[in-house]
């Protein structure tokens, strides 16, 4: 996927990057591909469920101008303390975590009021044919893809979780968004 991480994906890493600040969350780091946006000052903790995936990361954290570290954790069980991070950053991870419902009100969790949550995430398409389409290819794509689900309401899922979602991206004819949102006070609203 390299070509398509120089193409595009790229540029909206680094745009999600640019918008985080203090003490960072990013969940599903991967490899560290986004390690190399974060600009000096922040502190970065970085989640990732693949211990082999955590080491490369690891490797690329040492590289960052950025104070990044390498934890390794599944999104629906974060080991910190409520209300620990004033931004998190998440990038094509909400596709493919287990239990979508619980990483959100997870990261909530440990989220600060008034936190800034900045995602750029595959999501099901709005408009008719491709809607469908996206239906039926998305157990398939999954199969070679990682788990990777492309049919996910994830804006929806933020929402319930107890955010604000201030802005929104398409890019893909829909199919990827880039999101910013604000954990709101109080609880999450009922589903």
């Amino acid at each position: 996927m390299w070509g398509f991480e120089r193409a595009a994906i790229g540029g909206w890493r680094r745009r999600l990057a640019r918008r985080a600040y203090g003490r960072v969350l990013e969940v599903g780091a991967g490899t560290g591909g986004q390690f190399k946006w974060y600009p000096a000052g922040v502190q970065v903790v970085a989640v990732e469920p693949d211990a082999a995936m955590a080491a490369r990361a690891r490797l690329r954290a040492a590289a960052a101008i950025a104070d990044i570290s390498v934890v390794e954790a599944a999104a629906e069980s974060l080991p910190f303390v409520d209300g620990e991070f004033d931004s998190a950053a998440v990038s094509f991870t909400w596709c493919m975590v287990a239990d979508l419902e619980r990483a959100s009100e997870e990261l909530r969790r440990v989220l600060k009021p008034d936190a800034l949550l900045v995602m750029v995430e595959h999501v099901h398409l709005h408009w008719q044919p491709g809607r469908w389409l996206q239906s039926r290819a998305a157990p398939y794509w999954a199969a070679v893809a990682g788990g990777c689900r492309l049919d996910r309401d994830t804006v929806g899922v933020i929402r319930a979780a107890g955010f604000e979602v201030l802005e929104t991206r398409s890019h893909v004819l829909g199919w990827v968004v880039e999101m910013v949102a604000r954990r709101r006070l109080g609880l999450p609203s009922a589903r």
